[in-house]
């Protein structure tokens, strides 16, 4: 069982159109585990990234398997919202959440497009790595991080 107060280490507030009716959510072990990841960054190993716009995600593949994914929706001509990052078990503690929304990131600046964070994961990736921090669209941020810290 999962210590409890790891999971309200992670705690994010959302903002009213994420569906929750208090506005804050408790990640699950699954998004700790990825929400770890990110912040211990490891070296991910080689992968690509395809963005399926059709389908509306980042994907992560190796070979012709995909490992990881972003799911996204668009948000007008400008901004990309940003909805759960997902990596295999197998395939975890392996830096590939890191890389995956880092490359995300950058493809969203390269395309000149700000983004709404709906997945925690994504919000701590920015916690720790200031620089992507601009991308995040001021009226439309998204999630903020909470108050429930041990």
């Amino acid at each position: 069982m999962t210590d409890p107060t790891e999971a309200t280490r992670y705690a994010s507030e959302y903002p009213d159109e994420a569906g929750y009716p208090d506005g804050k959510g408790i990640p699950s072990q699954d998004q700790i585990v990825l929400i770890d990841g990110v912040i211990d960054d490891p070296h991910a190993f080689a992968f690509t990234v395809v963005n399926d716009e059709k389908a509306g995600i980042y994907e992560a593949v190796v070979g012709d398997r995909e490992i990881a994914g972003l799911p996204y929706k668009v948000a007008g001509d400008d901004r990309l919202v940003l909805l759960a990052t997902s990596v295999f078990p197998e395939f975890r503690k392996q830096g590939i959440a890191t890389e995956l929304i880092r490359r995300v990131l950058d493809d969203v600046r390269a395309q000149g497009k700000t983004v709404t964070v709906m997945c925690p994961i994504v919000h701590h990736f920015i916690e720790h790595n200031p620089e992507y921090a601009d991308l995040i669209d001021p009226r439309h941020p998204g999630v903020t991080q909470g108050s429930h810290r041990s």
